[in-house]
């Protein structure tokens, strides 16, 4: 098993006001600025199924304020894969710059949090509508199996149909794409929820169990809007909570 970033953008700045104030105002300033980037993620398993964790924008789609870098189709295609090997998409949630190019690829089932499914108006056969239905994973309660060391997980909040993807790497080592739980690193360290969520309890719930997960487990912390997302991949950086 092998996860790969796929890139998109880069060169963004994020404003601490807007990572860290979801609770409490207070919390963050617009003065601390941190750097931004928008990278999905993909999971080869090996044996000729290929799991993409979200879809980024359609092309159309500008992400402004950002420095392009690759629409999703070609940067996908530049790490040597056709639309055809995809077989399985885990949305994490149903925002566009995750779930902009589901359509391109037409034998992957889709999952994603029923809630989520709605809100887009989802439809067909290849659209599975998760129910967790493989009981905990670690100290998240639900959880649904995909494949071998792969786990779709229950974590609402950012969403009503917010997800997390946990792959188990060979080497004992966890990767955790968690679409928007945070959007940079410094919120997990801090400990703060960003001002993105659609239901604060159950966000400020997710954020603990990540937080305890990632204390227990070694983690390397996939994020989609930040350049550390890309680079602790890179360079295998196991996540520290003092």
């Amino acid at each position: 098993m092998e996860v790969k970033v796929v890139k998109l953008y880069d060169d963004g700045v994020f404003a601490g006001d807007f990572l860290f104030g979801g609770e409490n105002k207070a919390d963050g300033s617009k003065e601390e600025k941190f750097p931004g980037s928008l990278q999905n993620f993909l999971i080869d398993m090996g044996n000729g199924e290929v799991i993409l964790v979200d879809t980024g924008f359609p092309p159309e789609v500008p992400y402004k304020g950002y420095r392009k870098v690759n629409d999703y189709m070609d940067a996908f295609k530049a790490l040597g894969y056709k639309p055809e090997q995809v077989t399985k998409i885990l949305v994490t949630h149903k925002h566009p710059d995750h779930s902009g190019e589901i359509k391109e690829f037409p034998n992957a089932k889709v999952y994603i949090g029923p809630e989520d499914a709605d809100a887009m108006k989802l439809t067909g056969e290849n659209i599975i509508r998760c129910e967790y239905t493989d009981g905990p994973y670690k100290n998240f309660e639900h959880s649904q199996k995909i494949a071998d060391g792969v786990y779709f997980i229950k974590a609402r909040g950012h969403t009503k149909g917010n997800s997390i993807v946990i792959a188990e790497g060979d080497d004992g080592v966890y990767y955790m794409m968690h679409g928007d739980v945070t959007y940079v690193d410094e919120a997990l360290k801090r400990d703060k929820l960003s001002i993105v969520f659609e239901d604060l309890e159950a966000a400020r719930d997710t954020l603990n169990r990540v937080r305890d997960f990632v204390k227990n487990n070694p983690t390397v912390y996939l994020s989609t809007h930040t350049p550390e997302g890309y680079k602790n991949l890179e360079e295998k950086v196991i996540m520290k909570l003092d």
